[in-house]
C-alpha cells in the first residue's frame, strides 16, 4: 500500500510500540535472579523452574517466522493490540498464579505478545521512515532490545530483595496499558491486507523446526548435550525446518519468503548478524556465570557489574544510528566488530585477581562494539530489500536473532565446561578448591579465545560489505 509519510504520526506511533518491546523483551530475562525464590514458594526443582525461561524463548522462537503471514491478515492496529493485550493478559495471570503450572501458562501467554509485536515493530519501522532516516529510528529502537534484557537480572535482583516476587509483574500491567491506549488512538495501518491462503502445514514444520532448535539449544545451558530432550529437540527441529525451507520455495503462498535471500548484501547481513549475535550472547551469559562461580560474588553484585556496559550500550545505540544514516555501514560496523575483537581478547586475560573495575571495562569495550555493528547490520540488511518483503525480512532478522542467541549461549558453555574439566583433569590434586577455581578460569579463557576467533571471522566477512545502502535488484 502507499502511505502518504508527511500525514503519518510516527512519534505517537514509534512510542506505543517501542514501549510495548521493552517491557516484551525486558520479561526475557526478568526472572533472573527470582528463580531461586520461586524454586522455594512453589517447591519445585532447577529442571522444573527453567521452563519459566525455556517455555518463553521456546514460544517466541516458534511464532516471530509466522508473524509475516498474520500481518498480510490482520492490520498493524490490530495486529499490535491483539499481541499487547495477549502479554498483558499473560502479565495479570502470572501476577496472581497461586501454583507454578498458572504462572508457567501466564509466561506462555506473555511469549506469544511477544512473539507478534517485535516483527510488527520493525516492519512498521520500515514502512513509515524513509531508508536516510531509518538509521536513526533503529538505533533507538535497539536501545530497548538490548538494554530491556541487559537490565532484567539487576531489576530482578533489586526487586526480590525489596518486596515480594510478584511485583515482577505488578510493575509491567500499567505500563503495558499506556502502550495499549496510544497504540489504540493513533495507530495506522502500514502493510497491504491481502489475506493469503495459509498453508497449516508450513506453520507446524515452522513451529517444530524453530521452537526446536530454540529450545533444544537454550536446554543446554541445565541439561547438557547428553540428555534426550536436548538433542531430540535439536534433531526435530533440524529436521522439520530441511523440510520447511523445501516447502517454502515450492509453494506460491509462502508464509516466509526464503527468496529475500536472493539479495546479496541482505544474506552477508544476516551472516554478520548471527556470528555477532553467538559472541554477544554467549558474553552474556558467560560472564555472571564466572562472576558468581569464579569470583564469587552475589548475583546481584554481577547485575551491577554488568550495567555500565548496557548502558553504554543503550546510549550508543542511537549515536551509531545517526553515523550510519550519514555515512554508511562500513564506517560503523568494521570498526566495531575491531572493538569487539580487542574485547574477546582481553576476555581470555581473566584470572582470579581481575578486579571488578577491570571487567566493568571490558564489557563496556564489548558493549560498544556491539553497539557499533547490531543498529547498522540490521538496517544495513533491511535497506537491500524492497518493500513487498520487509514483513518476512524482519521475521528473518528477528528468529535467527533468537537462534544466534542460543546457539552462542550453548556452544560457549559448553565448550568452558569441557575445558574446564579438561584442565582439573590435568591437575595433580583436582579436589583442592584452588585447582577446581584455577582450571575453572582456564577453561573461561579458552572459551573466550573461541569468541575471539568467531570475532575475527566476522571482521572478514564485514570486508565484503559494500559501500552502497541500496541494492535495487536482488543479487
Amino acid at each position: 500500500m502507499d502511505l502518504d509519510l508527511q500525514k503519518v504520526k510516527r512519534m505517537p506511533i514509534m512510542v506505543a510500540l517501542m514501549v510495548g518491546a521493552f517491557v516484551a523483551t525486558l520479561n526475557e530475562t526478568l526472572l533472573g535472579n527470582a528463580l531461586p525464590v520461586l524454586m522455594k514458594e512453589f517447591q519445585v526443582g532447577a529442571t522444573t523452574i527453567q521452563w519459566l525461561t525455556a517455555a518463553y524463548l521456546l514460544v517466541v522462537g516458534a511464532l516471530i517466522p509466522v508473524t509475516a503471514l498474520i500481518q498480510q491478515w490482520l492490520t498493524t492496529r490490530q495486529l499490535f493490540l491483539i499481541s499487547m493485550i495477549t502479554f498483558l493478559i499473560g502479565t495479570i495471570v502470572a501476577a496472581i498464579a497461586p501454583t507454578f503450572m498458572l504462572l508457567l501458562v501466564g509466561r506462555v501467554i506473555q511469549a506469544i505478545g511477544t512473539g507478534l509485536i517485535i516483527p510488527l515493530l520493525m516492519n512498521t519501522l520500515l514502512n513509515i521512515y524513509p531508508a536516510e532516516k531509518r538509521g536513526s529510528i533503529m538505533g533507538v529502537l535497539f536501545l530497548i532490545f538490548t538494554f530491556a534484557p541487559a537490565i532484567g537480572p539487576t531489576l530482578s535482583g533489586i526487586i526480590i530483595d525489596a518486596m515480594d516476587w510478584r511485583w515482577l509483574f505488578y510493575i509491567i500491567v500499567p505500563i503495558t496499558m499506556i502502550s495499549i491506549i496510544i497504540g489504540y488512538y493513533y495507530l495506522v495501518n502500514v502493510t497491504t491486507i491481502t489475506k493469503p491462503k495459509v498453508d497449516v502445514l508450513s506453520i507446524i514444520l515452522s513451529t517444530l523446526g524453530f521452537g526446536g532448535v530454540v529450545y533444544g539449544f537454550s536446554a543446554t545451558g541445565n541439561a547438557g548435550w547428553s540428555d534426550p530432550q536436548v538433542y531430540w529437540s535439536i534433531i526435530t527441529g533440524g529436521l522439520a525446518l530441511i523440510l520447511f525451507t523445501i516447502r517454502q520455495l515450492r509453494i506460491s503462498n509462502p508464509i516466509l519468503e526464503l527468496r529475500t535471500f536472493r539479495f546479496s548484501l541482505f544474506s552477508l547481513s544476516i551472516i554478520l548478524l548471527i556470528i555477532v549475535m553467538m559472541a554477544m550472547f554467549a558474553t552474556i551469559t558467560l560472564l555472571p556465570m564466572f562472576l558468581q562461580s569464579v569470583l564469587l560474588v552475589t548475583a546481584f553484585q554481577s547485575g551491577l557489574i554488568m550495567l555500565p556496559g548496557s548502558v553504554v550500550n543503550g546510549l550508543m545505540s542511537p549515536v551509531t544510528g545517526k553515523l550510519f544514516d550519514r555515512f554508511g555501514a562500513r564506517v560503523t560496523i568494521i570498526p566495531g566488530i575491531l572493538i569487539l575483537c580487542i574485547a574477546m581478547y582481553l576476555f581470555t586475560g581473566f584470572t582470579l585477581e581481575s578486579t571488578s573495575l577491570q571487567i566493568i571495562l571490558t564489557h563496556c569495550l564489548l558493549m560498544l562494539g556491539v553497539a557499533l555493528i547490531l543498529v547498522p547490520v540490521q538496517t544495513y540488511g533491511l535497506n537491500q530489500i524492497t518493500p513487498e518483503y520487509y514483513a518476512h525480512g524482519s521475521a528473518i532478522f528477528s528468529t535467527l536473532q533468537q537462534i544466534a542467541g542460543a546457539i552462542g549461549s550453548a556452544l560457549f558453555i559448553a565448550t568452558m565446561s569441557s575445558r574446564s574439566s579438561s584442565h582439573l583433569a590435568q591437575s595433580s590434586n583436582p579436589d583442592d578448591v584452588t585447582e577446581q577455581l584455577t582450571a575453572s578460569v582456564a577453561g573461561y579463557s579458552d572459551t573466550f579465545m573461541l569468541g575471539f576467533i568467531i570475532s575475527v571471522i566476522a571482521l572478514v566477512v564485514a570486508l565484503f560489505l559494500r559501500k552502497n545502502t541500496k541494492e535495487k535488484q536482488a543479487g
